[in-house]
């Protein structure tokens, strides 16, 4: 029974931590996006 418990725990956490991964990276990937737009809007706009 706890072995099935841990189990399930490990499983759980490696999930979490996959997604907190692909949340960081979406996170940081906007980031990029938005400076790029700044950018172009920087040049452009003077």
């Amino acid at each position: 029974m706890s072995e099935k418990k841990n189990l399930r725990r490990a499983k759980r956490e490696a999930r979490q931590e996959k997604e907190a991964k692909n949340v960081v990276r979406w996170i940081f990937g906007v980031l990029v996006l938005l400076a790029f737009i700044f950018l172009a809007y920087s040049i452009f706009a003077v």
